[in-house]
């Protein structure tokens, strides 16, 4: 109810304005209705104000002060009508009427400066270009006859004037909120219609009085809606918050409206001259259509280098986020280049970004960007240089700055994104590999942004945060792109195959299931550690392919050995799932289609991720519940060794728990894992199957199953073989 106040003020100032016509023309009653609204209207802007912000509550104070004196003055008047039956001009009541201007003047100014949007003094521009020409219009048809009507006294004649004058200014601060983009809320729309019915009312005015008596009538209706619409516009709940989000603080808001307006506005003057040479070619205002001509060229030609200028910037800026460009980084490189000490940069990738955009939209990802760029602003000196480079990538330049403080400020870049970015009604964690370089030793402006982009990719590569660059990674990068295309080769000519490992269950050793690892027999280099490729398969995408051609190779081998060994075959085959594979949103439904064309249950697969490829990404989680839900079980493998937050465990659907190799080698020589006892404990109480890794001697198989392990993966039961043997396995029992 309290939010449709201004709407029921609305129709009862209307229906008031109505009023005042059913009443007798010229009665006591008439006069007061009138005054009343001003003075009710005054009061509603008053309330209004102290909902508002400080900056705002100033601007409606000021608009309701004018008010106040615009009805103290309409007050005054009506005394002297029907109390000392005069109609005195000028009088004590054009005294107030001329103070409310000024109060007027300000409010408008600071509502303005708040609601438009874009560069500030181009919207003045515009409005002294609209203001110029109806200016002029208005001294040649009303203020001219005025100033030069010798039977009035000059005291007269000059307060005469000051009303159309204080109009040309408020058509300045109109046209500013109009054609300077204001916001579209409600509330600016109501002041707009506001001083419309006032300029058109007090223009009608003064144009009538000029050539005959006005008596009162239909513009009375314009000044009584006034004060209705701007105490309206004062009490509508969107004079609180900052109405429809601005443009960027760039953009040019050049319309068609606009350009129309400025253009008509541009071409009063000789209109000026058109019509007073047909009414009457011996006295054409020359001097004054001169000045206005002359005035309207010099703010054009302010306004064409400001709107280069705009250009100019607008070619230098992001156009989502506002912050400066590939374009603007380089250059600012370029400026900083060989003046003094090293500057640095550093760039910045949002992992798994693609992941945002699949599952929320491209609506979130553009405010999550958005969220970064300001989070970044805000943890830079006075002279940096925030840029976005595109995409998910963003750049920060810090011109003249040692290693050790730039490496600071990259270090507290890394803990700021580890805390939620809010995006619309979503909280996001992002992680982000950061690159570190310098311009030491370059005159080429791309250098350092290369160099910071090699550091960065190897930060990604090696799971880093941030990394700061090193000749060496040159080779490395070099390297990578070389094996990043030989992978393509590999995928297309086969050159991968997938050995086995087995699973056993403790104490009798027998092949419980098979853990399947992909290998790459490469015809020059040989055989290529998956440590070496898969890393670089994750960065360029090939992982998502690699990963689907290991799953259906992987089921189509367990139903071969679901036909052929019979009994002795394992239970299921175990599948490295990666976090880039997670992120596909198609990724659930396309296991769901393999165990259909192999016609396998889904409880011969699971599906291992890392606590990275999880952590802080509902994404991930989200597939990993969908493919729970095929029947599929979920193995979380290396715990311990990542991020090792028990509250994972939770949130996670994890089914088995594959302990690290570190925690197992503590038990060499008979020693005791700490470690290795609570992780049992824990899969325990949580209904997990805990899974030890490798397990190389009898000596750790027999302590890890007196903890309450009871099944283990090593070399004691058995290396990765392409064809492994499960009955041979299942002899190499350690129990004793």
């Amino acid at each position: 109810m309290r939010e449709k106040r201004w709407l029921w003020w609305l129709l009862a100032g209307s229906a008031a304005v109505g009023g005042y016509f059913v009443l007798p023309i010229g009665a006591a009653a008439q006069g007061c209705l009138y005054d009343g609204i001003g003075t009710v209207a005054a009061l509603v802007m008053l309330a209004g104000a102290r909902r508002t912000d400080r900056t705002r509550r100033t601007a409606w104070l000021l608009s309701a002060a004018g008010t106040a004196l615009w009805s103290a003055g309409d007050w005054i008047y009506t005394y002297f009508e029907h109390v000392a039956h005069e109609e005195p001009f000028p009088s004590l009541a054009d005294v107030f009427y001329l103070c409310a201007y000024p109060f007027l003047f300000g409010g408008l100014f600071l509502l303005g400066r708040r609601r438009t949007r874009g560069p500030g003094w181009t919207a003045m521009v515009d409005a002294l270009v609209f203001a110029t020409g109806t200016g002029l219009v208005l001294w040649t048809f009303v203020m001219q006859p005025i100033a030069n009507d010798a039977t009035s006294p000059v005291t007269t004649r000059m307060i005469a004037l000051a009303y159309p004058a204080a109009d040309v200014l408020l058509l300045a601060l109109v046209a500013r909120l109009v054609v300077g983009g204001a916001r579209r809320d409600t509330s600016t729309r109501l002041l707009v219609a506001a001083l419309g019915l006032l300029l058109a009312a007090d223009i009608a005015y003064s144009v009538v009085n000029s050539y005959t008596a006005y008596v009162g009538g239909v513009f009375d209706a314009g000044w009584m809606l006034s004060y209705v619409f701007w105490a309206a516009a004062a009490l509508h709940p969107s004079v609180r918050g900052a109405g429809v989000a601005a443009r960027d603080a760039g953009e040019v808001p050049d319309g068609r409206a606009r350009l129309v307006v400025m253009a008509a506005s541009s071409l009063l003057a000789p209109a000026v001259l058109v019509v007073q040479g047909f009414l009457d070619p011996r006295h054409i205002e020359w001097l004054a259509v001169g000045i206005c001509a002359a005035a309207l060229f010099l703010l054009s030609v302010l306004r064409m280098a400001g709107l280069v200028n705009q250009v100019r910037t607008l070619a230098m800026r992001d156009e989502l986020t506002g912050l400066a460009n590939r374009r603007a980084l380089e250059a600012r490189i370029r400026a900083e280049l060989g003046t003094g000490p090293r500057s640095h940069v550093a760039l910045i990738d949002l992992d798994d970004f693609k992941a945002v955009n699949d599952r929320l939209g491209h609506t979130v990802g553009d405010r999550l960007l958005r969220a970064v760029a300001e989070r970044l602003t805000g943890l830079v000196r006075p002279g940096d240089t925030v840029a976005r480079l595109g995409g998910d990538e963003f750049a920060v330049h810090l011109p003249r700055t040692s290693a050790e403080v730039a490496d600071r400020i990259v270090a507290g870049i890394v803990a700021s994104l580890d805390q939620p970015l809010t995006a619309g009604p979503h909280r996001l964690l992002m992680r982000a590999s950061i690159g570190i370089a310098d311009d030491e030793d370059t005159a080429d402006p791309f250098e350092p942004l290369r160099r910071a982009d090699v550091a960065m990719y190897a930060a990604k590569v090696t799971g880093g945060r941030h990394l700061r660059y090193d000749p060496l990674l040159d080779e490395q990068a070099t390297e990578h792109a070389q094996l990043g295309a030989e992978l393509r080769t590999a995928l297309d000519e086969g050159q991968f195959f997938l050995v086995y490992q087995p699973i056993v269950a403790l104490p009798e050793g027998r092949v419980a299931a098979v853990e399947a690892l992909v290998r790459w027999r490469h015809p020059q280099r040989g055989l290529v550690s998956p440590v070496a490729f898969v890393p670089v398969a994750e960065h360029n995408g090939l992982i998502v392919e690699l990963g689907g051609w290991i799953l259906r190779t992987a089921l189509e081998r367990m139903r071969t050995w679901r036909r052929e060994p019979g009994a002795a075959a394992p239970g299921y085959v175990s599948v490295n799932v990666s976090a880039r594979q997670l992120s596909e949103p198609g990724f659930p439904a396309f296991v769901a289609s393999v165990l259909h064309d192999t016609a396998l249950p889904a409880s011969c697969l699971t599906v291992e991720v890392t606590e990275t490829a999880v952590f802080d990404s509902s994404t991930a989680l989200d597939a990993l519940r969908a493919i729970k839900a095929l029947g599929v079980r979920i193995a979380l493998d290396d715990f311990g060794t990542g991020h090792s937050s028990l509250g994972l465990l939770r949130t996670a659907p994890v089914d088995v728990l594959k302990v690290d190799k570190s925690f197992v080698d503590d038990l060499a020589g008979g020693g005791h894992s700490v470690i290795a006892t609570a992780l049992i404990d824990v899969s325990a109480h949580l209904g997990l199957t805990a899974i030890a890794e490798g397990v190389e001697s009898a000596d750790q198989a027999e302590a890890l199953f007196r903890m309450g392990y009871r099944y283990a993966q090593g070399y004691l039961f058995g290396r990765p073989e392409e064809s492994p043997d499960f009955p041979r396995a299942a002899q190499l029992s350690p129990a004793r």
